[in-house]
């Protein structure tokens, strides 16, 4: 099997995903996760579809991933990875899907409002 390209998506963040078989390899911006990834909890959330699925050391998998910050550079992963894992891997699709983790996260940041100092706060209001 060759290898294929999958995209994932969250906030700013975009992660570009080559999966082929493999020991379980898995490294990030020419990096191993342990090091791009140091918080535990956020490996947790990229590599989630792969526990799901029960498939830890069965690919090989290199990202390429820009844009936002760690969290939304780890949520953009697991978009990709579940791409990936629904496209190579068959009936794992409902696992998925159940969690949610099919969908692109839509949330984005909102926008700063002139006459205010940020999207939703105000300045403060005196009465006298």
């Amino acid at each position: 099997m060759a290898q294929a390209n999958y995209i994932g998506r969250r906030k700013t963040s975009t992660a570009r995903l080559y999966i082929k078989p493999g020991k379980g390899s898995i490294v990030i911006n020419n990096t191993p996760i342990e090091e791009y990834l140091p918080v535990k909890a956020m490996r947790n959330i990229a590599l989630l579809p792969m526990h799901l699925t029960e498939t830890q050391d069965q690919y090989d998998i290199k990202v390429t991933v820009r844009g936002g910050g760690k969290a939304g550079q780890a949520g953009a992963i697991q978009h990709a990875l579940a791409r990936a894992l629904d496209g190579e891997h068959e009936g794992v699709h409902t696992p998925l899907k159940e969690h949610g983790l099919l969908t692109r996260d839509d949330r984005m940041v909102e926008r700063k409002k002139y006459g205010q100092p940020k999207a939703r706060k105000r300045f403060q209001f005196s009465k006298r």
